[in-house]
């Protein structure tokens, strides 16, 4: 059991910056990866970026070289900084993660998400 509790979402200006941030608690073996998906209005959900264990790391088309994605993993949180914000990145973003249980089982959690809006 695995709870993804995602923040700093917000309104933001084209060409600003944000940061969010997600916080894992519950229970598991080892975290395989965390990351971010969003879905923005009328469109299907897409990933954003996604980082396994050890650093490697994985981003969507559209935000590489804006956005940058980083954990904390002592903290067992992840970060996504996104630079350079244009209108289309307006999105409910959702934390996931995969994690390994106990019983070397991969379960996979989403967070409820939180909304970014770019718009002036």
């Amino acid at each position: 059991q695995v709870q993804l509790v995602e923040s700093g979402g917000d309104l933001v200006q084209p060409g600003g910056s944000l940061r969010l941030t997600c916080a894992a608690s519950g229970s598991w073996n080892r975290i395989m990866s965390m990351g971010w998906y969003r879905q923005a209005p009328g469109t299907q959900r897409e990933m954003v970026a996604v980082q396994a264990r050890g650093g490697g790391t994985a981003y969507g088309d559209s935000v590489k070289g804006r956005f940058t994605i980083s954990r904390d993993y002592a903290k067992n949180t992840v970060y996504l900084q996104m630079n350079s914000l244009r209108p289309h990145a307006t999105a409910v973003y959702y934390c996931h993660t995969v994690v390994r249980t106990f019983h070397r089982a991969d379960m996979t959690y989403w967070g409820n998400g939180t909304l970014v809006t770019v718009s002036s």
